[in-house]
């Protein structure tokens, strides 16, 4: 689809493509009406079948297990027990519930959906898509949902009560609760749960204006330039919808926020609990309602910060009110210098812990976002690549040299860094270096980052010099690198073959292979 450009041409493209999405819209409806409740029953019969059906077993092997296991304290056992049927007697209604909504949106939507899918530029037959698309598969779908809800009832779920009564290693301490830290957990609930509920909802309440205007004005600057979820074909009913359907969208927010609040306000007898500490339950309530505000802020693209108080008590220290006798005052600044001291290591050392903690997954992904923004920058001003490739990714998203050529080109610059660095990790900005023991704990990125640390170290011990690293980085992005020979004639700096032929290697075994991982 052709980007429309210019005033004229963008309310040409709006009101010419009217009549389409109309059409469209009323083939969706159609089957959707015919599909949907075809699709509903038989998600809803099934599962509620099955939930029914696995009732009764559930709930003895739920007792069993929580009976036998040796993880739960004789103290949590007990409470477990008498707050354990509150959750069984719901899973019923809550699974009914789900599968009657859930089946719902899926036997609705999704032939709707694929309706306008069949708008787009790749699909032949579009006629007989038009009216076949939808209607089988969605049955097949539905049909699929109940046989997956089945293993999970019928086969995961015991799987998981029975890792519950496996052996507990000797050093392994039982989870129990301490009867003395309850009262204080009590009281900072009991203030907490009106307080914060009121305050977040007064806050919800008065952002709640500015969340229904700035989503209808660029809902509409969308519509109107053919931008952002207007711009493909198959996403404008729903973005459409979502002009007509904004304020149910702003209620349903104000609605979770304020269901929230409650469960929010519930953790602070969690923070009196684990810190021990009545004063950082009390600071919790006033600090939630602020980072509250200041989320919400983010959110709606509104002044930075809040205007709140936040109340943050530092730990409390236990002093001696009476000294001993002929304890000097000098004695007494060093002690207290030592015990300050010895909270900055330990803060030190939480804190570098914390940091470790937080290379996740999704930071990954943002620096291979980031690093390709701006290698694309440097690659388009050095003639590497062109305006109209990156045209062509945006329209057709079928640029193979953006969808898969800069982002090895940017994993190739990183391990370059890498290599001239000491460190035994992957550099991928100034101050985070990506390890084996800080990287993300899934297995797809343990498979990626594994084959690159490899990579790192085969390029650590070629000592590229600056010439090879700038003819390999441009013989990346010209060149396939599937055969040897491509390399014949290119100006590589290095004459020896061996080398060529280990540099050739790691290009064609590691980096696009990766690459693909990365996209595709």
């Amino acid at each position: 689809m052709k980007v429309p450009v210019g005033f004229l041409g963008t309310l040409w493209s709006f009101f010419s493509f009217l009549p389409i999405f109309f059409l469209l819209l009323i083939l969706g409806l159609v089957k959707a009406a015919i599909i949907g409740p075809i699709a509903l029953g038989i998600i809803v019969i099934g599962n509620s079948a099955v939930i029914i059906g696995l009732w009764i077993a559930h709930f003895l092997y739920t007792y069993y297990c929580v009976a036998r296991t040796k993880r739960l304290g004789f103290v949590l056992k007990i409470l477990v027990f008498l707050l354990l049927p509150v959750p069984l007697v719901l899973w019923p209604v809550i699974g009914i519930g789900g599968s009657l909504l859930g089946g719902f949106g899926y036997g609705f939507f999704a032939p709707l959906l694929a309706t306008f899918e069949v708008a787009g530029e790749n699909v032949n037959e579009k006629f007989y898509h038009c009216f076949a698309d939808g209607c089988l598969s969605i049955i097949k779908g539905s049909c699929t949902v109940v046989c997956d809800f089945t293993d999970f009832c019928f086969h995961s779920y015991f799987s998981y009560m029975d890792e519950l009564c496996e052996k507990v290693p000797p050093e392994e301490k039982p989870m129990d609760v301490e009867l003395a830290k309850l009262p204080s957990c009590l009281l900072v609930i009991l203030i907490a749960v009106p307080v914060d509920v009121l305050l977040i909802t007064a806050v919800a309440l008065w952002k709640s204006p500015y969340m229904l205007l700035r989503g209808w004005k660029r809902l509409l600057e969308d519509l109107i330039g053919r931008e952002g979820p207007f711009l493909e074909a198959v996403c404008v009913p729903f973005a459409g919808l979502a002009i007509i359907l904004w304020p149910l969208a702003v209620v349903g927010a104000v609605i979770v926020a304020i269901i929230s609040s409650f469960f929010l306000a519930l953790y602070s007898g969690a923070i009196v609990y684990q810190e021990d500490s009545l004063l950082k339950g009390l600071g919790y309530i006033l600090a939630l309602v602020s980072l509250f505000d200041e989320y919400v802020n983010d959110f709606l693209y509104l002044r930075e910060g809040s205007c709140l108080p936040r109340c943050c008590p530092g730990p409390g220290t236990v002093r001696n009110a009476n000294p001993k006798l002929g304890e000097n005052n000098d004695s007494l600044k060093t002690r207290r210098e030592n015990s300050l001291n010895t909270q900055l290591i330990s803060q030190k050392s939480r804190t570098l812990k914390w940091e470790i903690q937080q290379y996740k997954a999704v930071q990954v992904w943002d620096w291979l976002f980031k690093a390709c923004e701006v290698n694309g920058r440097i690659l388009l001003r050095d003639g590497l690549i062109n305006i109209q490739e990156i045209e062509e990714c945006l329209v057709k998203g079928s640029c193979k040299k953006l969808s898969i050529k800069l982002p090895t080109w940017s994993v190739l610059h990183c391990l370059l860094v890498s290599a001239k660095s000491d460190s035994p990790g992957l550099v991928i900005s100034d101050d985070v270096e990506l390890a084996r023991n800080n990287g993300p704990r899934e297995k797809v990125f343990e498979w990626l980052i594994e084959p690159l640390l490899i990579m790192k170290e085969q390029i650590k011990n070629l000592k590229l010099d600056e010439n090879e690293e700038m003819c390999l980085k441009r013989l990346v992005m010209e060149f396939e690198n599937k055969r040897p020979e491509e390399w014949d004639g290119t100006g590589f700096p290095s004459d020896e073959n061996v080398r060529r032929a280990q540099l050739q290697a790691i290009i064609r075994r590691y980096v696009f292979k990766l690459c693909i991982q990365l996209i595709g």
